[in-house]
Order: C-alpha cells, then structure tokens, then sequence
C-alpha cells in the first residue's frame, strides 16, 4: 500500500512539474521534435488548466482522439517520461491540447483512478445540428449516452452537450415554456430543441 501511495504521489508531482512548464526533469526520456522553439512556459496562456487522468499510457491516442472531434484544436506539447525505479518503474506520457479555445493537460498515466459525473465539460452548441455532431462523436466507439444532455467519451469523462437556446427556455419568464422544457428534458438523452419548445 505505501508503495501504491509513493508511486502515485511521485506521478502528480512530476504532472504538477509538467504544468509549471518544467521540461528539463530527471525522468524525461523524449520530447516532441514538432514542437517549435518558444519555452513551455511561454506557451501557458491560462491560469487554470484543467488536467484529465486518463486510463492508458499512450498520450497521442487521446490527442488523436478529441482532436478528431474539436476540429479546431492543436497539440501544443507531448513528453514520454519514466517513473524512477524507487517509484516502481514503468512510462507515462503527457500532452498539452488546446480545444474549442481551451487548454487541457492530458497525464495518460495508466489505470489509477476513473472519471466520474461529479466533473463534466459543457458543450454549447449553437443549434440542433452542432448538439448532433458532438453528441454523435462523443458517445461512437465506446462512448455512451446518459440522460438530459449528458453523455461520456470513450475515456469514460463526461459531457454536457447543450444548445445555447435551452437555457433560454428553462430560464424563460413564461411558467408555461419553463415547464415543458423541463419536463421534457427528463425524457431525453440528447437534448432536442424541437420537442422543448
């Protein structure tokens, strides 16, 4: 157990490192000869950066993965590292993407912890045709729906995938449209503006 909690304390420093833009640890064994010549810590444009644990060890594949669906993102760094063997060995990889304007650290450290509802991202679509798209993508290749507009990827991380008009009608200052958008949210999976309204 305490070998457990080393290995794991000694993975979120070296991700905490990771974040502060530190590329020149001990236990890097590879960097991305893509990258271009500016420091990591110039790249940062954000003071908080959500950080996704993720259940492989193979960092580019979840890269591949969510920039095949956010079509405008970029990778804008990836590292191999290796754990020190008083850590217990073995390699992890890490990436910094940029989606939909937002930065996300992506640590693909192996099978330590699960995603679960108490953390979701919120998708605001613009129409009916944007919620199809990210709904469909999200929830293809081993990805699932939940209910009212909440799905997960194939990662098990969870989304809310809304159009930006529902929270007009949940919000509306007539009781009557406020009520059917909210009954029938609770019939739905993905939200359908249409049978809102």
């Amino acid at each position: 157990m305490i070998k457990y909690i080393f290995n794991i304390v000694t993975l979120l420093v070296i991700a905490s490192m990771i974040g502060c833009g530190n590329s020149n640890t001990a236990s890097e064994i590879h960097t991305n000869s893509n990258q271009n010549s500016e420091n990591e810590t110039d790249m940062i444009t954000q003071k908080i950066t959500p950080c996704l644990w993720v259940e492989t060890t193979d960092a580019k594949a979840v890269v591949d993965y969510y920039l095949s669906i956010f079509k405008d993102g970029k990778m804008k760094a990836y590292h191999q590292y290796e754990n020190p063997p008083e850590a217990g060995g073995g390699k992890f990889e890490t990436a910094i993407i940029e989606i939909a304007g937002m930065e996300l650290s992506i640590l693909a450290a192996g099978p330590y912890f699960k995603f679960n509802e108490s953390v979701s991202f919120v998708i605001n679509t613009k129409d009916q045709a944007e919620t199809d798209y990210y709904w469909e993508a999200l929830t293809a290749n081993g990805g699932e729906e939940s209910s009212c507009g909440w799905c997960k990827d194939k990662y098990g991380l969870s989304w809310q995938v809304v159009p930006v008009e529902y929270f007009d009608l949940i919000n509306s200052d007539d009781p009557k449209v406020r009520e059917k958008a909210m009954k029938n949210t609770l019939t739905q999976k993905k939200l359908i503006l249409s049978e809102l309204k």
